[in-house]
């Protein structure tokens, strides 16, 4: 009984919002006319009943209802004062600017939508500022060892040899990888990669993507001595998704698998039957190294743009490159975000484990 009191009497307020003066700028309005017509009329009843004159009871009539009027419309007006200066702020490129919230009426709601979407303008801001910075730090580092190595053959330091040739082949392949890393995230922030899903066989499709890996790691990241090792259960297990996507996500968690692995290390790419809930040809794809793995305090931001965790700032490939781009990672999780599915660090007993989930036939994974 007093549950249901309590429903009622709820329902009742909530449909009483409307002649809220606190949460309602037109109740607060009529409710100002009420009080001034109210003064008004006690004030001529008292000159009917006294020998006060009725010039001074409208005189005083008139004074009370300003300054009431005065004093609501400075309450009601007051957060569109500070989101005018916000707003000039923000013109001028200050987002940190808010406006000061507690009301309940339109103005309270206005209010928590304009520091919303100056939060979301600071943050759009914040990350611009860091894809240029970070762009030109990636672009500096083989841009310059490209330089030297053309600068030491035209001045004669070096010879046009093999070796140096390669060197001057690796900074540029490096250029290049960078330079499609951004083309396919703007692809992807544009919405203009459309999805052609199919069903295939899971284990010749990765056989292939291991076999290509297994060519590019005297260019790519040039690590010879890490074996790449395929596990598919059951052999015959079919997937329904975008060959070519798909391809992208496991082809960049190998190469950052690769670049994390210790020396003579194993990467194994294992795929098993997904959730048959979410569709038929649901897969689920581990990629596994023996590397240090990624502290749990790091795991939220691996997938973010230019993400750089503790464990990928140690891992130099020859010459002194860096582990990467920090680009790989969040181009596998749009593209499995494009899916309906998601991507997560998983636990594992050693080194690093990225675990794939992909909806079947209509489906999406939870």
């Amino acid at each position: 009984m007093r549950r249901w009191c309590g429903r009622t009497w709820s329902r009742l307020w909530e449909a009483l919002r409307p002649l809220d003066p606190y949460r309602s700028v037109k109740a607060a309005l009529g409710a100002l006319v009420i009080v001034s017509v109210v003064i008004t009329t006690l004030l001529a009843l008292f000159a009917m009943r006294s020998a006060t004159e009725l010039r001074v009871i409208t005189i005083i009539s008139i004074v009370a209802s300003l300054l009431i009027t005065q004093f609501v419309a400075q309450s009601l007006t007051a957060p569109l004062d500070e989101m005018t200066h916000a707003a000039k702020a923000m013109a001028h490129g200050d987002y940190s600017r808010r406006v000061r919230g507690g009301r309940r009426d339109e103005f309270g709601q206005l209010a928590e939508n304009f520091n919303r979407m100056a939060a979301d303008l600071e943050a759009v801001d914040r990350h611009r500022k860091e894809l240029v910075a970070n762009v030109s730090h990636e672009l500096r580092t083989p841009i310059a060892g490209l330089r030297a190595v053309l600068e030491n053959v035209v001045d004669g330091v070096s010879d046009a040899d093999p070796e140096t040739m390669r060197t001057a082949l690796h900074q540029t392949e490096r250029l290049g990888r960078l330079v499609d890393h951004l083309l396919d995230l703007s692809r992807l922030d544009n919405g203009v990669v459309p999805l052609h899903s199919r069903r295939f066989e899971v284990w010749p499709y990765l056989a292939g993507v291991l076999k290509e890996a297994n060519m590019s790691k005297g260019s790519g990241h040039a690590r010879t001595d890490v074996h790449l090792h395929l596990d598919v259960s059951p052999p015959e297990l079919t997937a329904y998704a975008d060959p070519e996507r798909l391809h992208q996500v496991v082809a960049n968690l190998i190469d950052n698998a690769v670049k994390h692995s210790p020396q003579h290390g194993r990467v194994t790419v294992r795929a098993r039957p997904g959730d048959p809930a979410t569709g038929a040809g649901a897969l689920e794809v581990d990629v596994l190294d023996e590397g240090p793995g990624i502290p749990e305090s790091e795991r939220h931001r691996v997938f973010e743009r230019f993400s750089r965790t503790q464990t990928s700032e140690v891992a130099r490939g020859p010459g002194g490159n860096t582990g990467g781009t920090g680009l790989g990672l969040a181009i596998a999780r749009w593209a499995v975000d494009l899916h309906g599915g998601w991507i997560r660090v998983a636990e594992s007993p050693r080194g690093c484990r990225i675990q794939v989930t992909l909806p079947g036939v209509g489906g999406v994974a939870g």
